[in-house]
């Protein structure tokens, strides 16, 4: 009798024919059961597949979503131990020109542009006027399905698969199949044209007789996959796809790779992968010629994927019927809050835009960390006086410093979980949270960790707010970014909307040393102006804890009971014989409590130091080591436990066996050393590359074979409890700060020469790669994102080899093969810039030729390899080979390469294309330091290239203030304007930059002339542009314009006849009449008079006003004379 407790994958059919593929592949059938619940109607058919015990489900007749959902339910009710979920068939496909999708292939589901993997297509809402919205959001595979499909992506990728060979086996056994599931003739294989719809008498007959009617396609060859296995979006409904068009539709705009029937009614309920086999091409000719064949690759596809699945990592998952029960529980919360909220931003604009502001909002990362979390610790900080006052007042500041290791980033996970929970209720309280990270330094600047609470907030409004729509469309068509400043001022805007706003910032002390006064001073403003409460951790470093002078401050040291709590959670990690034995548990449980000193992290590492001790003696002894080690509590002392029990950790990873070694160190070198965070498959593919070198050619035969990418698992528990994965994103990391620091300290010790080992293994990942690479990079970007997309370390090498290779030996001969390979170094380069195009949104690489070895060596600042470039390439560089590299150094502002490269003889005023010279360049890009460089090299400031634009003029109009500011100390001229008559000024003013104006009216100084043009400069454009601030801000200091001549009657008139038309020739959209009125109320203070002769003047300027006469009358009663009647029709009222 079979015990329904067994089985932990349940795998549904939708088709009879669905189902007998899937049994066909089952290693061994076993009994069904003797008694099923009368509540379940399921058909059953029970097995297993190496170690997994699997249950097939088939749905009823009537399948669909709703018909789906009833059978996992079922399933999941009789079979209580299921822990994941497989959704396998038939579908079908729709092909286009991104992915060759044939009969019989295999589709995937993977999450792609923010859906899950399966998107509902018929669900949504429709509005007068606008095209249909897809409201709906599934959920997502399991992670351990989703790391499965990643790993057999590489297997196939690297050695191919035997699906068709697989199914050719099963076939032979069950001869009986052949017929109705063997492969059909390849003929039968036909793409009909999106327009012709299928005729009754037959496709063969009819349809495709006018070969005009069919897709030509090139047939697949030897080295192609056959069945080729495609991973993406598969399309959802209650109705069969027959639409070519809205196949072809769908597959545009949302990239779906398949159509069918039953994902849509299961990820909510029984969250699993779908696997489908293409029987047709989602038209109006169908046909079930191929559906045997397609539901046999489906069946074989997932039985390779549960080949590779450990059964311990299946046992570790949550059983599925609890995670549901959690998810219904937390869906009934959300939605008593439904009728406050009624619609949320599910609009692709509105979500580009967002993604345009910030591409984090830590989710994942705060998921991770709450997972960690000891049940039971961390209620003493919220029990805390300090945390209920912070709660209970507005306009609060809680500051918590804490030693290294005590727990302030999990207590912060749980602030943050904690405010959700007591607001979820509440939709006029905003919540907004950053985790820096010491690996994320690049990526956590103060604007981009501004933007990302702005995000966040944004997502809790109905619609996307104003101000941030106005941000975009102020800096999308200039290709720029907002300014710190220009961001804070729209979270100020957009937190108003909130009753309160809560903002969390978790490990300050890992951020960059000059960012954290810029982040935190314009957060306070913020919060000077509105209610903002602030809540943060950091290490007590007297710098950051001067900055919350005057805040309340709660000392974050982990409680002894917390440390208890945490050590019995984790004795399992100890050797059963400890478990026997309850004297020596509650000494290890104590022991380890006193001498952890108020630090989880030490707990954390003396359990593992714990782990191989095989007698009660070794534990004992060496929990007395580490009580000797632990006297003394002096900042310093804690500094030399923490290294001390680091020694002891990699004394014992020194100590395993030679294979397991050589693992943890390579792991930890690069974990240590590389230049962001790495997934665990980049890690894999990393540590799997082969550097033997062939000496017969000087190359390796191949880059690395699938049965060497080591298992993740094995590396972790190699490392000893230094590394940890994010299971939810996959990132693999060291396990704290100070493990970072330790290894930063003791490298030399460790990792000799980590950095040149690692620039030989990305360099030859690149020069070993046959990805051919076109002459026009643009046209090589599609397969660029393909590459990408299937080859996972392929991105870290090409973006990260040069940095590796500045701290690395120059003669390395790995390092030297790639650059003097020509199309290596083009790839490469073309590689780093859709990176910087597409993922960092960076459009100034559009300003530089990467393609050379020199200008690739001078973007990343390798000054050793540039100096041996000659020798290496055997060969001299000309005047414009050196100044084309300098651009590129500049863009990437790696100032020892342009000093290395302006003594070599590149030309600091040499011009390209636009007449431009490197310091227009530097000023472009936002570069302080290139253009301070380059002015100190004799650079002209007022330099003009052939729209007469100088560096201060490019700087303004991207918004550069920092820029701006050198280039007015340097003597930059304020006033030239370029060939649309506008000024630096005038683009300040136009941007609304109030920072980049009170910069102009401070630097400029000196001469009264000067200072008097600069002045009326500003006042003109405010005019134009009906900006009051900007014209307010020239007399608040300095000599003032005299306004009682000409001039003044000048600005007068501008002011009383601002309109609509003038107003759109400055590129302003729309400004409130007060704006208007009030400048000219400042004029008259100021002494400004109309001297206008004769009432032609007075008529023309009543005639183009937008301000009504009886204000006119009681402020400029000289226009009121003898014309009055005439004035009455004329004026607005």
């Amino acid at each position: 009798m079979a015990d329904p407790k067994k089985y932990t994958v349940g795998w549904i059919c939708a088709l009879t024919t669905e189902q007998i593929a899937a049994a066909a592949f089952l290693d061994e059938q076993h009994a069904p059961l003797e008694d099923q619940p009368s509540h379940d109607s399921n058909s059953y058919i029970l097995g297993s597949i190496g170690k997994h015990n699997v249950v097939i489900a088939v749905l009823p007749l009537e399948y669909g979503t709703a018909s789906a959902s009833n059978v996992a339910t079922n399933l999941l009710r009789t079979f209580p131990n299921v822990r994941v979920g497989l959704l396998v068939g038939i579908g079908g496909g729709a092909p286009s020109d991104r992915h060759d999708i044939r009969l019989g292939d295999v589709v995937v589901s993977a999450p792609s542009a923010g859906n899950g993997g399966v998107f509902q297509y018929d669900f949504g809402k429709t509005i007068q006027g606008e095209a249909f919205q897809h409201t709906r959001f599934l959920n997502q595979s399991p992670a351990v399905l989703r790391s499965a499909v990643a790993s057999l992506q590489t297997r196939y990728m690297l050695d191919g698969h035997q699906l068709k060979k697989n199914i050719e086996s099963v076939l032979e056994t069950r001869k009986r199949l052949k017929k109705l599931f063997g492969r059909p003739n390849e003929n039968s294989d036909m793409l009909f044209q999106s327009n012709v719809v299928h005729d009754e008498e037959g496709c063969a007959a009819v349809c495709a007789k006018n070969k005009s009617n069919l897709v030509a396609r090139c047939e697949r060859t030897e080295h192609d996959d056959d069945p080729a296995v495609h991973y993406g979006l598969v399309a959802s409904a209650n109705q069969v796809m027959k639409d070519a068009h809205i196949r072809d539709k769908l597959s545009a705009e949302k990239d779906v790779l398949c159509f069918e029937m039953e994902a849509a009614g299961l990820m909510n309920n029984f969250p699993c992968l779908v696997i489908r086999g293409i029987c047709d091409y989602s038209d109006s000719h169908k046909s079930k010629e191929w559906q045997g064949f397609a539901a046999m690759a489906a069946a074989a596809y997932a039985k390779d994927l549960l080949g590779i699945i450990l059964p311990g990592k299946i046992e570790a998952e949550r059983r599925l019927s609890e995670v549901l029960t959690q998810v219904r529980d937390a869906v009934t919360n959300i939605e008593t809050n439904v009728e406050d909220i009624r619609s949320r931003m599910n609009s692709e604009e509105d979500l580009k835009i967002l993604d345009w502001l910030a591409d984090s909002n830590y989710s994942s990362q705060h998921n991770d960390y709450l997972s960690r979390r000891q049940q039971g610790t961390g209620q003493w900080l919220l029990e805390s006086k300090e945390y209920q006052n912070w709660l209970s007042a507005k306009k609060q500041t809680l500051f918590c410093p804490g030693i290294p290791g005590a727990g302030k980033t999990i207590l912060t996970a749980i602030v943050v979980e904690d405010l959700h929970t007591r607001f979820n209720k509440d939709p006029t309280v905003g919540i907004a949270y950053n985790y820096y990270n010491f690996k994320s330094q690049d990526q956590q600047t103060a604007d981009k960790l501004m933007a990302s609470l702005l995000r966040q907030l944004c997502f809790s409004q109905s619609s996307l707010p104003e101000v941030v729509q106005s941000l975009y469309d102020k800096h999308s068509y200039r290709k720029t970014q907002p300014s710190l400043e220009e961001i804070a001022s729209a979270l100020q805007v957009v937190a108003r909307t909130f009753s309160r706003v809560l903002i969390i910032i978790d490990a300050l002390d890992e951020s960059r040393v000059q960012e954290r006064p810029l982040f935190l001073s314009e957060l306070f403003k913020v919060q000077a102006e509105i209610s903002v409460n602030i809540f943060a951790t950091s290490r007590p470093i007297l710098e950051i804890k001067n900055l919350f002078r005057g805040c309340i401050t709660l000392d974050v040291v982990a409680s002894p009971e917390d440390i208890y709590k945490y050590v019995d959670g984790h004795m399992s990690m100890l050797p059963k014989f400890v478990h026997k034995n309850i004297i020596l548990k509650e000494q290890l449980k104590a022991g380890i409590t006193k001498i952890a000193q108020g630090m989880f992290l030490l707990a954390q590492l003396y359990l593992g130091t714990l782990e191989d001790k095989v007698t009660p003696k070794e534990m004992k002894q060496a929990l007395r080591k580490f009580q000797r080690i632990s006297l003394g509590n002096a900042k310093d002392q804690k500094r030399e436990v923490l290294k001390a029990i680091y020694d002891d950790t990699m004394k014992r990873i020194k100590e395993q066996k030679p294979g397991f070694c050589h693992l943890a160190t390579n792991a930890l070198s690069w974990l240590s050393h590389a230049k962001r965070q790495l997934k665990t498959v980049e890690l894999q593919h990393a540590l799997a590359v082969n550097m033997e070198v062939d000496s017969g050619r000087g190359r390796i035969p191949e880059k690395f074979h699938a049965d060497s990418i080591p298992d993740i698992d094995l590396i972790v528990s190699s490392c000893h409890g230094l590394v940890t994965v994010d299971e939810e994103s996959q990132v693999i990391r060291l396990v704290h700060y100070t493990t970072q620091e330790y290894f930063d300290r003791m490298r030399r010790q460790w990792f000799p020469e980590a950095e040149t080992k690692i620039a030989n293994v990305c360099t030859l990942y690149i020069t070993v790669d046959e990805f051919y690479s076109y002459e026009n990079e643009r046209e090589n970007y599609p397969r660029i994102e393909k590459k990408l997309q299937l080859d996972p370390f392929f991105g870290y090498a090409c973006a990260n080899w040069g940095y590796h290779a500045r701290g690395a030996d120059s003669s390395s001969h790995f390092i030297h093969v790639f650059l003097a390979d020509k199309w290596s170094v083009r790839t490469a380069a073309q590689t780093v810039c859709y990176m910087q195009l597409f993922q960092a949104n960076n459009w100034n690489v559009m300003d530089i030729t990467l393609v050379t070895a020199l200008e690739l060596a001078a973007f990343f600042g390798a000054v050793d390899l540039m100096y041996r470039l000659p020798s290496i390439l055997n060969t001299s560089f000309r005047v414009d080979d050196l100044d084309s590299a300098l651009y590129s150094a500049l863009y990437n502002k790696q100032s020892d390469a342009i000093m290395l490269l302006l003594d070599m003889g590149a030309d600091i005023g040499a011009k390209d294309r636009y007449g431009r010279k490197p310091l227009h360049r530097a000023a472009l890009w936002g570069d302080v330091d290139g253009v301070r460089l380059l002015l100190d090299l004799g650079a002209d400031p007022n330099a003009y290239d052939k729209w007469s634009q100088t560096a201060i003029l490019q700087a303004a109009y991207r918004g550069h203030t920092a820029v701006v500011r050198l280039l007015l100390e340097r003597g930059a001229d304020f006033a030239k304007a370029d060939t649309n008559r506008l000024t630096p000024v005038d683009y300040a003013v136009y941007d609304d930059n109030k920072a980049m104006i009170q910069d102009f009216l401070k630097t400029v100084t000196g001469s009264k002339p000067r200072v008097y043009l600069l002045k009326n400069t500003i006042l003109r454009a405010a005019i134009n542009c009906s900006d009051f601030e900007a014209f307010r801000l020239v007399f608040e200091e300095g000599p003032r314009p005299k306004l009682n001549g000409r001039f003044g009657s000048k600005l007068l008139f501008k002011a009383v006849t601002r309109n609509e038309a003038s107003r759109r020739v400055y590129r302003v959209d729309r400004y409130e009449l007060k704006g208007d009125l009030a400048i000219v109320e400042l004029l008259l203070a100021k002494g400004a008079k109309l001297i206008q002769s004769g009432s032609y003047g007075k008529k023309r300027m009543l005639a183009r006003t937008g301000i009504s006469h009886e204000w006119l009358a009681q402020k400029i009663p000289a226009l009121f004379t003898e014309e009055r009647r005439w004035i009455r029709k004329s004026c607005r009222t």
